[in-house]
């Protein structure tokens, strides 16, 4: 499945002084850890080598027109090769990262609405499954392409400084990446070769902790890491076949206690923390532990930092119909607690009572998202809340009206005194308690997470057959990434994706909706035209009827359009389909038990 990216990639510049990242441990302040690991360097260097190496062999066989197969072989060579050193071009040369195996979709400069021309490994992959002759000169480009970029690992870790702090961190992103993108086969959609990738990024990991430790994990930590990578490595090579991979208990069983042994490494070699905010918490162990994940990492500033105080007094005023008008709609008339915090209707209806142009949805998991609304077309909730509010057809209400109005309530008064420590209550103070109430609704109690955490009776048998077609056959997990479910990316979480399906107006899948969605921002941006944001399907058995226009009334009929190849499969002209519109040959029985575990995704 291909991907577009929410936001433009900056090119990020290093130096040996600029990658010195001072690091504290909490509540101690530590001296900075200046040390330049030279081994782990060279060994970057020497993957880098072989890697462009064997770039240059598939070029000379091309150029040959070599049988279809050995250049496949020759090609998936490469990306082992690329996997064993991902960890560290992902983390310290990011930029590069993105044109050597992000996806094969133009990468868009949002400010200046221009697309930049996609490249890489997933470029390539497209080219090689099926290979055809007359597009070896392209072929032969891309691989050019690919050769510079090796060019530009080899010259900045050449002269960069990276440190063991730096170097933990980017091997346990490393880890989580195996655990969301690599376990879906995000970057192989096509050939489907993800789970022969995985030991080579395991071992990538593997030698570079061996590389790094000391006696103080060697016969501990370090020990029982290399015997869980060892167990999953077998594991691997038993079934390579994406369709009847035992990915629900691989995930627990193997990539779980990794990274969670990876945790004790951490402790044991009394690595300090990377000071720098993430979603995800530097001390979870896994995905799946409670508070694994940070709401400030999705808030617009330090000042904006969650607190159960703000969301107690959000929770107030989003039941409050002062916020409207004519005091005749509060937030919850949109969003019910027991409808996953939407209204149940197809398209949402005005203050005048006429339906309104998308569907209302959730806002359970709202925090954990870069873009707001159907269309992205706020960054965060802050923003979410001002343009409901301040809409006509919705609430139609005036910011310094309710200001007024708030100012004037002894009780709100004092609490947001309370909080803020100021004497009248500002616009950004009302958005912010608003944003930190929808943050606290994000529950991650559902039985798949209980499951996840070591709870084995917690799914039913049918829920975990759904969960390995969800993953393998059905490649729901390309589009909607463990464990949010939804566009935001793993590892890092700092880009939320849309996608362009193909949308009818209905489940009959007859009409196609020409509503542009984030297109009517970018109308000079084809590939933005008609995509939406990727929800997510925590709580989606709560949510019907589904879709941007809630056209669709059922998660079979949602599991059907996906099943024949999105709007392409239904004979719809969309140009820039990013889902794939290769049927998925789903049996009912198989759609059934993805329904089934989809319900497992439900809060308690």
């Amino acid at each position: 499945m291909k991907k577009l990216s929410k936001y433009p990639i900056l090119l990020l510049l290093y130096s040996a002084t600029a990658l010195l990242v001072l690091s504290y441990c909490k509540g101690e302040k530590q001296q900075p850890v200046y040390e330049d690991l030279g081994s782990v360097k060279n060994r970057i260097i020497t993957n880098n080598s072989d890697f462009e190496k064997q770039i240059n062999e598939l070029k000379t066989l091309v150029s040959k027109d070599s049988d279809e197969k050995l250049l496949q072989e020759k090609f998936e060579n490469i990306r082992k090769t690329y996997k064993k050193m991902e960890w560290a071009i992902e983390y310290f040369l990011p930029h590069s990262a993105r044109f050597i195996n992000g996806p094969a979709l133009p990468e868009i400069e949002m400010d200046e609405h221009t697309e930049i021309e996609p490249e890489g490994l997933q470029v390539l992959e497209e080219m090689f499954y099926p290979y055809q002759k007359e597009n070896k000169d392209e072929v032969t480009r891309m691989l050019n392409k690919l050769i510079n970029k090796s060019n530009t690992i080899k010259t900045n870790f050449q002269v960069i400084t990276i440190s063991k702090d730096q170097v933990f961190d980017a091997l346990r992103q490393e880890a989580f990446r195996i655990s969301s993108l690599g376990i879906s086969g995000f970057d192989t959609p096509i050939s489907g070769v993800f789970l022969k990738e995985i030991p080579f990024s395991l071992e990538g990991i593997r030698e570079t902790l061996e590389q790094i430790s000391t006696v103080r994990s060697k016969d501990k930590a370090l020990k029982s890491i290399i015997m869980e990578i060892n167990a999953a490595t077998e594991v691997l090579k038993k079934n390579t076949d994406k369709n009847t991979f035992d990915y629900i208990s691989f995930i627990p069983d193997h990539l779980n206690k990794i990274t969670a042994l990876m945790l004790d490494f951490k402790n044991q070699e009394k690595i300090p923390d990377v000071e720098v905010t993430t979603a995800l918490n530097k001390n979870a162990d896994t995905f799946f532990s409670k508070n694994a994940f940070n709401p400030n990492a999705f808030t617009p500033g330090k000042e904006y930092a969650f607190s159960e105080q703000k969301a107690a007094l959000g929770q107030q005023l989003f039941n409050d119909n002062m916020l409207s008008n004519n005091n005749n709609r509060s937030c919850a008339t949109c969003h019910i607690p027991e409808k996953a915090f939407t209204d149940g209707l197809a398209r949402s209806m005005s203050l005048e009572n006429s339906k309104l142009a998308r569907n209302s949805p959730s806002l359970n998991y709202a925090g954990f998202q870069h873009g707001q609304f159907w269309d992205m077309r706020k960054d965060d909730l802050e923003g979410q809340s001002s343009d409901v509010i301040s809409n006509k057809e919705e609430m139609h209400g005036d910011l310094n009206v309710i200001l007024d109005k708030i100012n004037q309530d002894k009780n709100y008064q004092a609490a947001f005194k309370k909080i803020y420590h100021s004497q009248k209550t500002e616009v950004w103070q009302l958005q912010n308690v608003l944003a930190s109430y929808i943050r606290s609704l994000a529950k991650f109690n559902s039985n798949f997470d209980e499951y996840m955490q070591g709870n084995k009776s917690a799914m039913t048998e049918n829920q975990k057959r759904g969960f390995n077609l969800f993953i393998g056959k059905a490649q729901c997990a390309i589009c909607h990434f463990i464990p949010l479910f939804n566009g935001t990316v793993p590892p890092t979480f700092k880009k939320t994706e849309q996608e362009i399906l193909g949308i009818a107006t209905n489940g009959d899948n007859k009409t196609f909706d020409n509503d542009l969605g984030r297109g009517k921002f970018h109308e000079t941006v084809a590939a933005l035209q008609h995509s939406f944001k990727t929800p997510t399907l925590r709580n989606i058995h709560k949510t019907a009827p589904y879709m941007h226009n809630g056209g669709y009334k059922t998660l079979k009929d949602v599991m059907n359009f996906y099943n024949k190849g999105g709007g392409k499969g239904f004979g719809f002209k969309v140009e820039n389909q990013t889902l794939s519109d290769t049927p998925l040959q789903l049996t009912e029985l198989e759609i059934d038990h993805i329904i089934e575990f989809m319900k497992a995704l439900d809060d308690q």
